[in-house]
């Protein structure tokens, strides 16, 4: 099997309408590559799409789903390769994240942040991998986080959730490399998403910035340049791989 990505072949984007997810797309649209906006916020989604249709030149399509039933999976697909037939790569950036101490935490807490950051991705690459397959360099991509490594009280689910998607990526891989497909993780860092602003706004100045060896939180555009990376050709020998986007945060000794 060739190891050369088709360029004109669909990346859906989970969590594709802010953050993350919508910096990678407009990363993945800048070198021509149809994406498929998936993001909860259906309204939100079909917006983003027909901006960056509009912008890049590229096919798009905006699809609400709510990732925490498994059972949407199916509907979204279908909608979007109808829009998009050939798709050769995921993007998993959709997530929840619920700063709740392990005191106050709930079943429910817990079951609506594993299913969306963690559950969904196993269940999407078993729904798409036979069209995967049919386009050569295909390539998926899971958003951890660096609280997969650094302890965090405040949010213990949170923080399983992404330790169990550096796990789950190096399973995946050893299964989907049968079939010539790669998946890879990326680590963020502190990141100025619209999920970081408000926790941003209400801590001291500089809080996030103190244990960043490069002394300022990161653009999502920063992260979206490495996942960018990871599914193109450039990677093509790279699987079961983390790429950490943290300024130096993990391997950092300074005062938190």
């Amino acid at each position: 099997m060739s190891n050369s990505t088709s360029p004109d072949s669909g990346v859906i984007v989970t969590g594709g309408a802010s953050g993350i997810g919508l910096a990678s797309a407009e990363a993945l649209a800048e070198v021509g590559r149809p994406v498929a906006i998936w993001d909860i916020n259906a309204e939100r989604s079909a917006t983003v799409a027909a901006d960056i249709a509009q912008r890049f030149g590229v096919a798009t399509v905006g699809v609400g789903v709510d990732l925490s039933q498994v059972g949407n999976i199916a509907p979204a697909l279908q909608q979007t390769r109808a829009a998009l037939p050939r798709i050769g790569g995921l993007v998993h950036a959709a997530g929840i994240s619920l700063a709740v101490p392990v005191e106050e935490l709930t079943e429910a807490a817990w079951d609506a942040v594993l299913s969306v950051n963690l559950k969904a991705l196993p269940f999407m690459v078993q729904q798409l991998r036979s069209a995967l397959v049919e386009q050569p360099g295909s390539a998926v991509v899971g958003i951890a986080s660096i609280n997969a490594t650094l302890g965090n009280h405040m949010n213990p689910a949170y923080t399983a959730s992404k330790g169990g998607m550096l796990s789950l990526v190096r399973s995946l891989a050893d299964d989907l490399a049968r079939d010539g497909i790669r998946i890879n993780s990326v680590t963020p860092g502190y990141i100025l998403t619209p999920m970081m602003q408000p926790v941003v706004d209400h801590l001291e100045p500089g809080h996030f910035e103190r244990p960043v060896m490069l002394g300022r939180m990161g653009a999502p555009r920063e992260v979206a340049a490495a996942v960018r990376f990871l599914l193109s050709d450039e990677a093509s020998y790279i699987t079961a791989a983390e790429l950490v986007v943290d300024g130096g945060t993990i391997s950092s000794q300074r005062t938190r």
